[in-house]
């Protein structure tokens, strides 16, 4: 992992500290993972919010860097002791600090800044740690869904909350488990989405050209018929930004206006120009 992955890393776990220090303690709030356990035990036994995360992140780390292997471990380390580290902190600056008392608004900037911290460490290629290691170890062992299971937890530790919130927090602790899932998806996503366009044309040939020339993206020739003359020919394929589509578009009709598009959304592209570097020749 290199110095930018650790940033990123310890970043992310800033932000989602400053998320529970900020939000979800002052405001009462309920969430599921490791805080939402860690809230339980605050509730019923006295013990500080970090000191809980930082003992069940050893336990979790251990018990992952044993059936997961060395290389999960490094790739967790970072988050497992940081996270109650930084988080201890923010409680001892900030104290008893309420930005708002309003539970809704609350709610929501919670789940930003959480969607947003813990998609930060898994663009990183890191874990936060914590709850995310059961899943992974029931999916090794008996290979069981992720998603599933870690669904299946955070429903069972926001149950586990009832003890001591009433129907309203549970509620509540609902909207932010899928408002923070909403953001994280997002954050995954960013920079990934790519618009692929299929061009039919009798002019595919300079479209291709053009478009290697003017807009600096590569295009590949797939053999096409058409359905109603039988007419061989060639369709052009090409993935760009969405901000380049106007521009594509524009480029297109101005050398054939009869020309045929098909756009598609793709969450993720991978290969040379994308994810590996280009090569002119």
């Amino acid at each position: 992992m290199n110095w930018k992955k650790i940033a990123a890393v310890l970043a992310g776990n800033t932000v989602y500290a400053l998320a529970v220090s900020l939000f979800i303690l002052p405001g009462g709030l309920i969430t599921g993972g490791t805080t939402g356990l860690a809230l339980v035990a605050n509730a019923k036994f006295g013990i500080p919010v970090a000191l809980f995360i930082g003992i069940f992140n050893i336990v979790m780390f251990i018990a992952g860097a044993f059936v997961l292997g060395k290389a999960f471990a490094l790739t967790t380390m970072i988050s497992t002791f940081y996270f109650p580290f930084i988080l201890g902190i923010f409680e001892n600056l900030l104290g008893s600090t309420v930005i708002t008392h309003d539970r809704m608004l609350a709610t929501v900037f919670s789940g930003l800044l959480i969607g947003a911290g813990i998609g930060m460490v898994i663009r990183a290629g890191a874990s936060t740690g914590g709850m995310d290691i059961p899943p992974l170890i029931l999916n090794k062992k008996w290979n069981l869904s992720i998603s599933l299971t870690l669904s299946l937890f955070d429903c069972l530790i926001l149950l586990s909350q009832m003890i001591f919130s009433n129907l309203e927090q549970i509620l509540y602790g609902i909207l932010l488990v899928l408002l923070y899932t909403l953001v994280l998806d997002k954050v995954l996503m960013t920079g990934r989405n790519q618009m692929q366009v299929k061009i039919v044309s009798k002019k595919y040939d300079e479209i291709s050209r053009e478009i290697q020339k003017r807009m600096d993206r590569g295009t590949t020739l797939l053999a096409s018929e058409g359905g109603y003359l039988r007419e061989s020919s060639f369709a052009v394929l090409t993935v760009i930004s969405g901000r380049q589509l106007s521009k594509l578009n524009e480029l297109v009709l101005q050398m054939d206006p009869h020309a045929f598009m098909i756009i598609n959304q793709v969450t993720e592209v991978r290969g040379r120009g994308f994810t590996l570097h280009k090569e002119y020749k």
